[in-house]
């Protein structure tokens, strides 16, 4: 049981978003705290979706999984990419996406060789581990690009 209520096997991890999904956008102006921010509007996003809270182990170390990449992206896009300036969240019953989007045209490289134990350069491995699926795609609504990360939703 959830503290949402029972749930019962194939609904959704998601259970009150519409038929359609969900999108929201972050709009991020100005470099204090802006990891803070996108995991705060993350996480309240992950409240207003019925995943958090949870007495679910399982779903909560994907809501810390979900926080953690969002917290990487926007860090990458900081240091790289002369910061980024929209936080994108998008939901389904399957499905959330995140997309961190900066003005930079120049695609994110993992470092390689990737090496534990050296101090850095683990952000894109991270994601990388926790995300089902990662990218870059160029923006639409101008130059630059969005980097983003695919989470499957579980049906419990």
């Amino acid at each position: 049981m959830s503290a949402s209520g029972p749930r019962t096997i194939g609904q959704p991890v998601v259970p009150s978003l519409p038929p359609h999904g969900q999108l929201r956008r972050f709009a991020l102006t100005g470099a204090a705290g802006t990891v803070g921010r996108c995991r705060d509007h993350t996480r309240q996003a992950l409240h207003d979706w019925g995943w958090l809270p949870t007495d679910s182990p399982d779903q909560l170390a994907r809501a810390d999984d979900i926080l953690l990449v969002v917290s990487e992206l926007v860090t990458n896009a900081s240091r790289h990419a002369d910061g980024p300036d929209q936080l994108v969240l998008r939901a389904s019953g399957e499905l959330l996406r995140i997309d961190v989007l900066d003005g930079l045209t120049t695609p994110p490289q993992p470092r390689l060789p990737h090496s534990p134990g050296q101090l850095g350069g683990h952000g894109l491995h991270t994601v990388a581990l926790l995300a089902s699926r990662w990218g870059t795609t160029p923006r639409a609504d101008g130059p630059g690009k969005s980097v983003w990360a695919e989470f499957d939703i579980p049906r419990l």
